[in-house]
Parts: structure tokens; C-alpha cells; sequence
């Protein structure tokens, strides 16, 4: 049976359910130990989400359409300067972020997180950029998406789709 969901956009109420999805969002390779859950509160991982709902912030949800309950959010800001991120392009481009909740993985959630984001995305920026593990599973679906690599190294890529 598929699990049957809809997808929302986020709201400034949605802060503390980002903050689980930040952490879920970092990947733990297989055969590792899960990173303390402190680690997103570091300045470097926190500003993917702190003070939710500035200006330019865009992102939607995911949630299950009988109880409403979240189980995966996408989201884009702008990081630029000193607060530049991982996925960092150029200061015109928003860093996407975006995580499932592990027991509902699987099941199409990202894939239609991602669609509908960049979606949403396109009115407003040229493109939007991530960084992703070199292991990590999800870049297939980025790759699918249309996101092409522009920087790699030993252990990530920064990938970018340009939306206009």
C-alpha cells in the first residue's frame, strides 16, 4: 500500500520541525554512528534553519494526508557573506536543503518535495545549489532532477540547477 501524502508550503510554525529535518538531512554513511544531535546548533549547520521565514526563505512540506503529520520538508534560503554554506554557488543562488523522515523514505516523498520546490523556486532565483555526500543515495534523485555537479571533492559535490 503507498503511503498517501500531500504537499504544503512551510510556515515561520514549521521552525521546529526543521530543525529535526536539518539533522536528519546529514548523512550518515553506512556502518557509522548517527552524529550527536547538538551538531546542527554548530553556526555552520544552524543557519539552514535559524529564524525560519526571513525574507527569501521558501520551502514546503510533506505530510501525511490523514493525520497531517510532517514527514519530510525541502527548503532554499539565501546564504551569503560571512554566512555562506556548504552548497554555496554565488550569492544569488539559495542553498536547498531537504530531508524524509526515515520511516518514510522510500516512498516518492523527496522526489515530490524536490518537484514541487523548485516549482516554487523558479519565480523567484535563477537556481538553487546543494552540497551532497559523494555516498549519499540522494544525489541519483538530484542527478534525475536535472542538478548537475560543478564542484567535487574527495568526500562531496556542490551540484546546481539552473531554473530559467
Amino acid at each position: 500500500m503507498s503511503m498517501q501524502f500531500r504537499i504544503r508550503p512551510l510556515t515561520t510554525a514549521d521552525e521546529p520541525f526543521l530543525w529535526e529535518m536539518l539533522y536528519q538531512a546529514l548523512f550518515v554513511p553506512p556502518g557509522h554512528s548517527p552524529f550527536p544531535r547538538d551538531l546542527v546548533r554548530e553556526p555552520e549547520i544552524s543557519r539552514y534553519v535559524d529564524g525560519w521565514g526571513r525574507d527569501g526563505d521558501l520551502g514546503v512540506a510533506a505530510v501525511l494526508a490523514e493525520t497531517q503529520a510532517p514527514i519530510g520538508a525541502a527548503w532554499v534560503r539565501l546564504l551569503t557573506g560571512d554566512e555562506c554554506g556548504y552548497g554555496w554557488v554565488d550569492d544569488e543562488t539559495p542553498e536547498l536543503t531537504i530531508a524524509v523522515l526515515p520511516e518514510s523514505r522510500g516512498n516518492g516523498v523527496g522526489a515530490q518535495l524536490l518537484v514541487q520546490l523548485i516549482e516554487l523556486a523558479r519565480a523567484r532565483y535563477p537556481a538553487v545549489s546543494l552540497s551532497v555526500s559523494v555516498e549519499n543515495p540522494a544525489r541519483r534523485l538530484y542527478e534525475r532532477l536535472g542538478f548537475l555537479t560543478i564542484v567535487r571533492d574527495e568526500y562531496s559535490l556542490t551540484m546546481k540547477k539552473d531554473l530559467k
